[in-house]
C-alpha cells in the first residue's frame, strides 16, 4: 500500500503496538528478536538478519521491523485547545535525528505536542522515529504551512511564544504561567526574522565554555525541564 511506512529498531516497533495510533501490518525479526516479551500475541515473521535489514532499509533495525501505516500529523488547533499547552515548535529544523531527539524529550517533559513546517524540516519517517525511541508513537505532531501564523494563533488561544536565542534574557528569570510555546530554530542558523518578530519574548541558556552554541536537541532538552521546574 502506497505511504506505508517500514519502522525500525525495538523501541519504535514496540511503542508503535503499544500506543496503537496507527496499525502494524506486519512483524519481521531475527529469532533473537522474536522472543521479546512484548511481542507475545504478535504473528512475527521470523527471517535472518540480512532480510531484517533489506526491510528496514538500515543496519540499524536491532533485529526487528514493522510494515505500518503512514504516520498521522496531528491538527495544530487540537494542541492549542488543550488547557495550559505546552508546544515545542521547531523553525526549519532539517536533521532527523535533531527531530526524534526533541520528540523524544518533549514526550517525557510533558509537552502537549510538537509543531514542525511542511516545508523545508525534517518529517516524521522510520530514521526520525528511530532517533525517538518511539516517541513519536505517542507524541502528537503537527505540520503548519506556515510557523508565524502558527505563533499568532497562539497568542490568540492565550499561550506567549518564547524563542531560544543567544541573545534573550536567561532562561530562568521567565515566568513560564499559561500556555507556551517554546520555539527553537534550525541547526546553526536560529531563528529566522519573522519567526524572531512573532515571539513574544526571547531567552537563551548560559554558556559558560568555549563554545558558542549548543546542539539544538540538547537545547530543547535543557530549556523544556528549565519550564516544567517545580
Amino acid at each position: 500500500m502506497p505511504g506505508r511506512q517500514v519502522l525500525y529498531g525495538r523501541n519504535p516497533v514496540h511503542e508503535a503496538l503499544r500506543a496503537g495510533r496507527r496499525r502494524v501490518h506486519r512483524v519481521w525479526a531475527t529469532k533473537g528478536a522474536a522472543r521479546e516479551p512484548w511481542l507475545e500475541g504478535v504473528r512475527v515473521e521470523v527471517v535472518p538478519p540480512p532480510e531484517v535489514a533489506e526491510r528496514a532499509g538500515s543496519e540499524s533495525h536491532q533485529g526487528i521491523a514493522a510494515e505500518v501505516d503512514p504516520y498521522t500529523y496531528a491538527r495544530e488547533e487540537d494542541l492549542l485547545a488543550a488547557e495550559r499547552p505546552l508546544v515545542v515548535v521547531l523553525d526549519e529544523v532539517q536533521d532527523v535525528q535533531n527531530l526524534g531527539a526533541i520528540a523524544r524529550t518533549a514526550e517525557c517533559a510533558g509537552a502537549t505536542g510538537l509543531v514542525i513546517p511542511r516545508h523545508r524540516s525534517a518529517e516524521v519517517t522510520p530514521a526520525a522515529a528511530k532517533a525517538s525511541a518511539g516517541a513519536v508513537e505517542h507524541l502528537p505532531i503537527a505540520q503548519v504551512r506556515n510557523v508565524t501564523d502558527f505563533l499568532l494563533a497562539a497568542k490568540e488561544a492565550a499561550c506567549w511564544a518564547y524563542g531560544a536565542a543567544a541573545d534573550g534574557v536567561p532562561y530562568d528569570q521567565v515566568d513560564y504561567a499559561g500556555g507556551v510555546v517554546l520555539v527553537l530554530g534550525a541547526e546553526g542558523r536560529g531563528l529566522r526574522p519573522r519567526v524572531r518578530g512573532a515571539c513574544d519574548q526571547l531567552v537563551a541558556l548560559p554558556l559558560r565554555g568555549r563554545m558558542e552554541s549548543l546542539n539544538v536537541s540538547a537545547a530543547a532538552a535543557a530549556l523544556l525541564y528549565g519550564i516544567t521546574r517545580g
